[in-house]
């Protein structure tokens, strides 16, 4: 088939829009925590646009889509982009071309681990976080990516994920559990508030997730047909459904219709939907939403009362929410040639909840196992101390808010010149 210039564009869009995600999750986050952590938390998101972009096209693309190896992992043939073509298509899509799908891809790639981070928000040494990075995306997202789409053993036993529920979310919500237990409780978690420090932000970091997850889920149709399409209408339902959901949870059992809520549950909603979106149809969509808002609320709850720091609830809204969607597709599938227990299939069902456990197991222990060499071998946090002048001076020697018009210090000594400027 010819390269389609009306799916090429569709494709390049989409890569935008989630690229546009990670931005978004970095205000998100970034809203979340406290005024003395807000930079370092943005950091953590806006530097994967940087880092993950050079692992991926270096060595993570060729690991995660090249020629499979035993169903576990790609080859090296394509290391560095080697025979990525920029003029005819790729093994994966017919109609764009091979580095049109790579790009889109790698957008996957940027946000992923990002989507961690909020597990350790507050705590986390710079130099770790970057080191960890590195080894979780070659070592747990490139063999995920893998098992999942580019040949390996969860796509070849008939799992169905349509843009990210096993491979982005429950992977990322997984991870985010293992570096909670890993990294340990922020100082005085549970004894003095810690409350997000700009409810503005965090709304408007959900608008932009939520804005940038149309590319997420109607892009991996890799065509602009009646896929893509359906994916689009989908995802907002189900989206629309889950925010209304939590805030009702949250009214219930609060009193109050929390606002944080509101664009928590936008996001469960859209992380619920992401491995359904090509498979099921409007009214089971609005269901899997509704059930999305409630689950991760309950969640939350759970997480609380336990008391385990994830300080941004990422197991709650991403691991479960994305287990709920996979499972979900075992369900409700209708669409796209795809038929779940609901249908008279219920070995979809099956092979959802193989593919879920495996992504579980998976990702748990080797990023268990990653964390703990780091933090035997270079230490993962920052010393109390530093911990409690806030992270931003501690590790960047910036400020996000000047409202004195002074400079910020760390142990006396200035860290922002009076010029202040973007070279500070």
């Amino acid at each position: 088939m010819e390269i389609s210039s009306g799916d090429t564009a569709w494709m390049l869009t989409s890569s935008a829009l989630v690229m546009l995600m990670t931005p978004g999750l970095a205000l998100f986050y970034g809203g979340l925590t406290r005024s003395k952590n807000v930079l370092s938390t943005i950091m953590h998101s806006f530097m994967m646009l940087g880092v993950m972009t050079i692992q991926f096209t270096v060595i993570g693309y060729t690991l995660a889509f090249g020629p499979d190896q035993g169903g576990l992992i790609g080859n090296l043939d394509w290391i560095a982009l080697t025979d990525v073509s920029a003029t005819e298509p790729g093994p994966y899509a017919d109609t764009i071309t091979h580095q049109t799908f790579m790009i889109f891809q790698l957008m996957f790639a940027v946000i992923t681990p990002a989507l961690i981070t909020g597990a350790f928000a507050e705590r986390a040494k710079f130099s770790s976080f970057l080191v960890f990075m590195l080894l979780w995306a070659t070592l747990v997202y490139d063999p995920m990516a893998h098992w999942v789409w580019g040949g390996g053993w969860i796509g070849d036993m008939g799992a169905l994920d349509f843009a990210g529920g096993n491979v982005v979310h429950i992977n990322a919500g997984v991870a985010a559990l293992a570096a909670a237990i890993v990294y340990g409780k922020r100082h005085n978690f549970g004894r003095e508030p810690m409350e997000p420090h700009d409810v503005t932000m965090v709304v408007i970091g959900a608008a932009l997730l939520w804005f940038g997850w149309f590319g997420f889920n109607a892009g991996s149709a890799l065509t602009a047909g009646v896929s893509a399409s359906n994916a689009f209408v989908v995802t907002h339902v189900a989206t629309a459904g889950a925010l209304v959901s939590w805030v009702a949870c949250s009214w219930l059992m609060g009193g109050k219709p929390s606002v944080v809520g509101a664009a928590a549950g936008a996001v469960a909603g859209l992380v619920a939907i992401t491995p359904a979106a090509g498979f099921v149809t409007t009214m089971p969509a609005l269901g899997i939403g509704i059930g999305a808002g409630a689950l991760c609320y309950a969640a939350v709850q759970v997480r609380i009362r336990i008391g385990l720091d994830d300080s941004l609830d990422v197991v709650g809204v991403h691991g479960v929410g994305g287990a709920w969607g996979a499972i979900s597709v075992g369900l409700f599938a209708a669409f796209g040639g795809a038929e779940g227990l609901f249908k008279g299939n219920e070995e979809q069902l099956l092979d959802q909840v193989v593919a879920v456990a495996g992504t579980i197991v998976y990702s748990f222990i080797v990023t268990y196992v990653i964390l703990r060499v780091i933090d035997a071998t270079i230490g993962l946090r920052v010393s109390e101390d530093e911990e409690i002048v806030g992270v931003d001076v501690s590790e960047h020697g910036e400020r996000a808010y000047l409202l004195d018009g002074g400079g910020a210090s760390y142990a006396g000594i200035p860290v922002i010149p009076e010029s202040g400027g973007s070279g500070s």
